[in-house]
């Protein structure tokens, strides 16, 4: 009886394990704050890891290789009050890319509105009905996009539902006296307008060009190089178009795509002919202005040592 109940709790215990989604690697950095107890940021950031890592964010099972691998940097830079804090995160989400070593970035973002309360051994609690904890409530938003935006690259749109996951808690939050989460504010730029411009149907097909330039793209071009390269240059005309048809002023949702990927795009057609490669720099140059410089290294020559 007991080797049985033994086997019966591990089996629940591999289970569990299998359910979590993500392979969170969490940072707390207080240098700034002085006078502090420092050891409240080190069980913070132990909290924040068990949060993030223990959780099941979704109903799908994953081994522990297929957890979706992404980096929260929160660097505290103002102590306000008794236990409350503001400062940034730094988000970034890879996802592996089919037949090599090679794992490309599918999110880079620092949000700069990040405000919270904590005390030492605070227990982190997350409702998705309410919105109860600024702090728990930021990095649920941050998991449901990150897995959203890897399930996109995966099948078309298929991020929906932790999009909708997103936006149910940017919902909640409008109440809520922290920045970040309302349309006035941080200049269009915030989780906010993130999540608005991912569902509104104006940027439906920079979700699409994302599953053409990931699972068409860059996962062929082990195998098949040029395929893969053409495929890539597909998802970029249908971000072209979206850049032409200008839904809004800001365009931030190919701000977020072009912080990921604009070193990447100018590995990708390296190797590309010439009148590829200068197509490519005309349509980067138009549909990514900031970046024109680094794209221009697209059309130099290599040059021999």
């Amino acid at each position: 009886m007991r080797k049985y109940l033994l086997t019966s709790v591990l089996l629940a215990v591999t289970f569990c394990a299998l359910g979590q989604d993500l392979r969170c690697n969490i940072s707390v950095n207080a240098a700034q704050i002085q006078g502090t107890y420092r050891q409240a940021f080190q069980t913070l950031q132990t909290a924040l890891y068990e949060f993030m890592n223990n959780r099941s964010w979704s109903n799908n099972v994953y081994s522990v290789d297929e957890r979706i691998e992404c980096n929260f940097l929160i660097n505290i830079t103002e102590q306000v009050g008794p236990n409350e804090y503001k400062g940034t995160l730094q988000v970034q989400s890879r996802r592996p890319i089919f037949g090599s070593s090679y794992s490309t970035v599918l999110f880079n973002f620092n949000d700069n509105d990040v405000q919270f309360s904590y005390q030492e051994f605070d227990k982190l609690e997350f409702n998705e009905n309410s919105y109860g904890s600024a702090l728990t409530s930021l990095l649920a938003y941050y998991a449901y996009v990150v897995i959203g935006l890897d399930y996109d690259s995966f099948s078309p749109k298929g991020g929906n539902e932790y999009f909708k996951k997103a936006e149910k808690i940017v919902s909640n939050a409008q109440t809520a006296s922290e920045k970040g989460w309302k349309p006035y504010e941080s200049s269009h730029k915030n989780r906010y307008w993130l999540i608005e411009n991912i569902l509104n149907p104006k940027y439906s097909a920079v979700r699409n060009a994302s599953y053409t330039y990931h699972r068409l793209g860059l996962d062929q071009m082990a195998s098949k190089i040029s395929e893969g390269r053409d495929e890539v240059t597909n998802g970029l005309l249908s971000i072209q178009k979206v850049f032409r048809d200008k839904p809004d002023p800001y365009l931030f949702l190919l701000k977020i795509f072009f912080d990921a990927k604009s070193d990447e795009l100018v590995n990708v057609y390296s190797e590309a002919y010439a009148s590829e490669k200068q197509r490519i720099y005309q349509i980067l140059s138009e549909i990514d202005q900031a970046n024109e410089p680094k794209y221009k290294k697209i059309t130099e020559e290599k040059k021999n040592i």
